[in-house]
């Protein structure tokens, strides 16, 4: 993997079937023009009152003062977020105090930003952060070429006024250049272990690639399993219960401590756990038999907020590596872990498990916490904030594929929005917002009424003799469209996607009802 990916080839989802495949590969439309008089209609049938009575709503429910002052706390970089432009760690710290320009890619996707994007929040350095576009989905800015990385590869850090465009440069010069932060190095005496542990990592990432590009390559699988087997005795070695040496006990590479080992695994690890389920039906986080001393290795790493921050879901990446790659091979193992995280059977439908792990499917996020109030807070936090621009990019899927094309089905920053279906959009997005809110607050409204809504919403368009395909080819293919984009880590955590994604599904149900 090329650390900016993009390796043209076929589309690699060709073969997807259903709702998901109908928004990710998606045609033209005939809506019809724009319909001022069905758009005055449907706007009488939101129980809302605009966004800006949701957004009151949703800060009355908040339950601290973080919650409430999200948006501030980001913006000044007091609070960890995909979010942030610059990011400070010290009350003390300004802007003025940072001395780290990060560029890393603008869907959170790439595994080598990860890797410095860890690092500098494990080290805790002040950084400023500037989004740039993967190869797979779209241009990068021409000053960006010209000024700062003529091959266009991310990520890319500016210290001091000096450029490193390798991520391990970049790894290298953290540690040289801030000696007082915390240091990331093995101690002396593990030099020689934590180099072969790095050969490993490298060994990994080429088994891990070889067997998720091929399809029905039992050696690719074979050379796959000895590699992985060896990670696991290597952090074996490191148990509490085997390791004599108490200095060196602990579930990181190294023993107790995160080091650039764990810095360098843990990217490939995250992706090869989603990859595999995904594509292969083989699974590592879960199985405690097989991988008990891996599956202690993410958890501990999943109590840091270094990793928190940076964690993606298995959906992300399940449709971001194969563009990132130039496909993926399926094998038949695969296809019910395809289903449930796809969303294609009642993963992403109310009820939602309550454990939040989709039958052992998708690894349980703990540390975002149990309150399923705070997750759907979150998600209609996202929501009414930016609703315009969410309501511009639902309706592409209405609308027609960005040119020139680009490789990534989830990332088209050219598609076109159609404003025929926005104002639908937007009155059915208000009411998933209630229903997210309401069903975790005491407020009068239930969810049968605001069903009413969506009903009346779907009668509306369906009277409208105008408007017959306003329904079939605008508003719900502009729903699905948003729903499967809905991108962990760069929009909300996963159990807040997980909400609005069912919520989404909640209202898709009430407006196909006959």
């Amino acid at each position: 993997m090329a650390n900016d990916g993009g390796r043209k080839s076929t589309n690699p989802f060709s073969s997807m079937l259903g709702d998901l495949a109908s928004s990710v590969l998606k045609g033209g439309n005939s809506v019809g023009p724009k319909n001022d008089n069905l758009d005055a209609k449907l706007l009488s049938k939101s129980p809302a009152d605009g966004w800006d009575k949701i957004r009151l709503e949703w800060e009355q429910s908040c339950t601290t003062d973080e919650e409430r002052n999200f948006r501030s706390l980001v913006e000044q970089g007091r609070i960890a977020s995909p979010l942030n432009q610059i990011r400070l760690f010290d009350s003390s710290q300004t802007p003025d105090d940072i001395r780290v320009t990060f560029y890393r890619d603008s869907a959170s996707w790439c595994p080598y930003c990860q890797k410095v994007w860890f690092a500098l929040e494990e080290k805790q350095i002040p950084y400023r952060v500037e989004k740039i576009n993967m190869s797979c989905y779209g241009d990068k800015p021409r000053d960006f070429l010209t000024r700062i990385q003529p091959n266009g590869q991310i990520p890319v850090a500016v210290i001091d006024g000096r450029l490193y465009g390798q991520s391990n440069d970049i790894l290298a010069a953290l540690e040289q250049e801030f000696p007082n932060h915390t240091s990331l190095q093995p101690s002396a005496e593990n030099v020689s272990r934590a180099r072969s542990l790095l050969q490993l990592e490298q060994a990994l990432a080429g088994a891990w690639l070889g067997w998720l590009r091929s399809k029905g390559n039992k050696g690719a699988k074979r050379n796959f399993e000895q590699t992985i087997a060896a990670v696991e005795q290597a952090l074996s070695d490191n148990d509490n219960s085997n390791n004599n040496n108490n200095n060196n006990k602990g579930p990181f590479f190294m023993g107790p401590r995160v080091t650039i080992v764990d810095v360098q695994f843990l990217s490939f690890l995250e992706r090869a756990c989603a990859s595999l389920l995904y594509f292969k039906g083989y699974q590592i986080r879960g199985n405690q038999k097989t991988f008990p001393a891996i599956n202690r290795w993410f958890d501990a790493l999943e109590e840091r907020p270094s990793y928190q921050l940076t964690k993606s879901d298995y959906y992300t990446h399940a449709w971001d590596l194969p563009p990132q790659l130039g496909g993926c091979g399926e094998e038949p193992e695969g296809e019910p872990y395809r289903r449930k995280i796809n969303g294609e059977d009642a993963s992403w439908h109310l009820p939602l498990d309550k454990d939040g792990d989709d039958d052992d499917v998708e690894p349980e996020w703990k540390f975002c916490g149990s309150s399923e109030e705070e997750h759907k807070r979150e998600a209609v936090e996202r929501l009414s904030y930016n609703h315009q621009a969410i309501v511009a990019f639902a309706a592409r899927g209405a609308g027609s594929n960005g040119m020139p094309p680009v490789l990534a089905p989830l990332a088209d920053p050219n598609a076109i929005s159609n404003e025929a279906v926005m104002v639908g959009v937007d009155v059915v997005l208000q009411i998933v917002a209630l229903a997210l809110l309401r069903s975790s607050s005491s407020s009068t409204t239930t969810d049968e009424e605001l069903e009413t809504s969506l009903a009346n919403v779907r009668d509306e368009i369906n009277d409208s003799s105008s408007s017959s395909s306003y329904m079939t080819e605008g508003l719900l293919p502009s729903l699905r469209y948003l729903r499967d984009r809905i991108g962990v880590p760069r929009d909300m955590r996963y159990p807040a996607a997980r909400q609005l994604r069912a919520h989404l599904n909640w209202a898709m149900d009430i407006l196909q009802q006959k």
